[in-house]
């Protein structure tokens, strides 16, 4: 299937294309001040750059979405038909870059949460997260923060 854009027009969209402040990262953060716990944002000079790091409680949040890093949900399992192999290959180094960022932090003493962008639909999506950043997820079984 060839592109319904044109190179210019799917230009356009593609800039539009946001790496901070996403949907999914702004519900994370109004989930975790509603509760009452404080974050940074930006990662700090830590490795993989998180979207929110709790430096009190060693805890960097990063927020994924499906497709950007090959989850394996049914959106992030998605293949592109257009350019199939440079989005491969973009995929495969987001998750690449991903677990090492994840193996970097943990090295070095930090827990990470992995917030998905399909697990925010859950509706006890709130309370897993809360519960696992308040380092309570023994308790409670989380798949908002699968370490795919």
């Amino acid at each position: 299937m060839t592109d319904v854009f044109t190179p210019e027009q799917r230009s356009a969209v593609m800039r539009r294309v946001k790496g901070r402040d996403t949907g999914p990262e702004l519900a994370v953060r109004r989930i975790l001040r509603a509760a009452g716990i404080g974050y940074r944002l930006g990662g700090g000079g830590l490795p993989g750059k998180p979207d929110l790091v709790m430096k009190g409680r060693r805890t960097a949040v990063f927020v994924h979405g499906c497709f950007w890093h090959g989850h394996d949900c049914a959106r992030g399992a998605r293949q592109p038909k257009a350019n199939a192999a440079y989005w491969t290959a973009k995929i495969d180094r987001n998750r690449a870059r991903d677990a090492a960022a994840r193996a970097a932090l943990e090295a070095a003493g930090w827990r990470v949460v992995t917030v998905w962008e399909c697990g925010m639909k859950a509706p006890d999506f709130a309370v897993r997260l809360v519960a696992e950043v308040r380092d309570q997820a023994a308790a409670v079984s989380t798949p908002a923060s699968s370490s795919a």
